[in-house]
């Protein structure tokens, strides 16, 4: 499954990176794209394993508020 979120507060490349190590840690993900311009990220994940919910939990709990869209 493919999912867009909103990704507030990332303002540099550090944060992108933040960010992406943050959902990478997860299980069952597949890919990460975060554009920091548009401050959003899609993420390609396996179902059977994560969701689009845990994902948006791992990503406030690294610092940045995130909403699923």
């Amino acid at each position: 499954m493919k999912q867009k979120f909103t990704i507030n507060g990332m303002s540099c490349n550090h944060c992108v990176a933040t960010v992406e190590k943050a959902i990478n840690e997860l299980p069952g993900i597949d890919k990460v794209k975060i554009n920091l311009k548009k401050n959003e990220g899609i993420v390609k994940f396996d179902e059977s394993q994560i969701n689009a919910q845990q994902i948006a939990e791992k990503v406030t709990a690294a610092g940045f508020d995130t909403e699923v869209v």
